[in-house]
């Protein structure tokens, strides 16, 4: 070969760019293979010309399988083919409150008009129950319970307890103006003890704060009702009487009181129509009253069960008002035992308050000599006093005396006191004077 004239065959071309080719066309046969596996279903055959995946199977598609990387799977090639990308779900935001924070209500909800209601209905229903508990308290002030409870404890002597459930009955009835039924209290216990001077004093306090001595009504079954006059006659003017006064008490808007005196000697006429005047049924101004019957019924009973729970029940009822559980037990039975023995005789007992009046010890008779000597204008000489308290009978229980007729004959002994100091010419008064 010469070197001036050149060769005419043509030179062979290095490695450096053979391979770069062929990289590129098994990329591309690659690209396609994969292409043509998406857009067939499956069972179908390609193209027959294009020599790729076929039943049959062909050198392209042999050598296109070794050429690509294989991973085992539990999901056969059609379930692979088959299987379409999901779309994702946007999910919502889920709002966690912590457990020891609070909860923030919407501003809607904060600023409701219910709420605004409910609030004013509120107000309203409050401003009420305290305009209700004002008008309690002006009702029960009209007529100066504070002042009748002082009276009564200074001038009843022996009967805290007897005084202290008055009290009590009258505070809570006179409360409020408008009632459901009348209030009827009925002192019991034998002669002497204090009844008829308890209805006194009644009587002489609410003539006073009422103002009109006609709302205040007392009956005395001697008296209004002696023996030879008809009960029927009777009957008749006792309910005039009594719708007189509760017409009259209605039109003022005030409580009448009603005193009825020896309310075991009225006949069963009398007590049936009393029974008639408390009943529900009747118009709504009999139910604004209050009446006091004064009965020696059940006296017997009474100073039995003084007498024979002496040392146990005298403490506790007589020196306190109040007192626990265990210290009303006595006077719980003597209440049980004196409605049951009332109830007997005429039903009107039982819708009655029962308030017995238990037996006077000497110290209490000594009391009630020196209030008369005082009301006499005698000096109410302590000395002079018992003296006069000696000339009584006592029962001697349990170190106690206990006077038989209590403060009955208090009034003859010192009237007698009287003219025998009127005789003598002079008078037992005060050394000072």
């Amino acid at each position: 070969m010469d070197r001036g004239h050149p060769s005419l065959e043509p030179q062979a071309k290095g490695p450096c760019v053979i391979a770069p080719v062929r990289a590129v066309l098994r990329l591309r046969r690659r690209v396609c293979v994969l292409r043509k596996r998406r857009l067939l279903q499956p069972g179908t055959e390609p193209d027959s010309g294009t020599g790729t995946l076929g039943p049959t199977g062909s050198l392209g598609t042999l050598r296109a399988d070794l050429d690509q990387p294989k991973f085992f799977t539990f999901d056969s090639l059609t379930e692979l083919t088959s299987r379409t990308p999901r779309k994702k779900r946007r999910r919502s935001r889920v709002v966690l409150y912590p457990e020891t924070s609070r909860k923030c209500r919407p501003r809607t909800e904060r600023q409701s008009r219910a709420q605004r209601c409910l609030l004013l209905l509120v107000a309203i229903v409050g401003f009420q129950v305290l305009n209700a508990i004002e008008n309690l308290d002006d009702n029960a002030q009209r007529y100066d319970l504070d002042g009748l409870e002082k009276a009564l404890q200074r001038s009843v002597f022996g009967q805290p307890a007897a005084v202290g459930r008055i009290m009590a009955l009258l505070r809570d009835y006179l409360a409020t103006h408008v009632h459901s039924h009348p209030l009827l209290l009925a002192l019991h216990g034998p002669s002497g003890v204090g009844k008829s001077h308890v209805g006194r004093l009644l009587a002489r306090h609410f003539r006073a704060v009422l103002g009109d001595g006609a709302l205040v009504l007392q009956y005395h079954a001697r008296y209004h009702c002696p023996e030879p006059r008809p009960v029927q006659d009777c009957r008749k003017e006792l309910a005039q009487r009594v719708a007189d006064v509760v017409a009259q008490a209605e039109a003022q808007e005030k409580t009448p009181l009603l005193v009825l005196d020896e309310a075991e000697l009225l006949p069963p006429a009398l007590l049936d129509e009393l029974h008639d005047l408390l009943q529900p049924q009747r118009s709504h101004h009999f139910h604004n009253a209050i009446y006091v019957l004064l009965s020696g019924a059940g006296g017997i009973e009474i100073t039995h069960f003084v007498l024979q729970n002496a040392s146990r029940m005298l403490p506790p009822l007589r020196h306190s008002a109040g007192s626990t559980q265990t210290e009303e037990s006595p006077a719980e039975e003597l209440h049980t035992s004196l409605r049951e023995l009332l109830a007997r005789e005429h039903p009107l007992w039982h819708t009655a308050a029962i308030v017995p009046f238990l037996l006077l010890d000497k110290p209490d008779v000594i009391n009630c000599f020196r209030e008369e000597m005082a009301g006499e204008g005698f000096f109410p000489e302590q000395a002079l006093a018992e003296h006069l308290a000696e000339q009584l009978s006592y029962y001697h229980v349990a170190g106690h005396e206990f006077a038989i007729t209590g403060c009955k004959q208090v009034v003859a002994k010192v009237n007698l006191l009287q003219h025998k100091a009127a005789h003598a010419g002079h008078w037992p008064m005060d050394p000072g004077n």
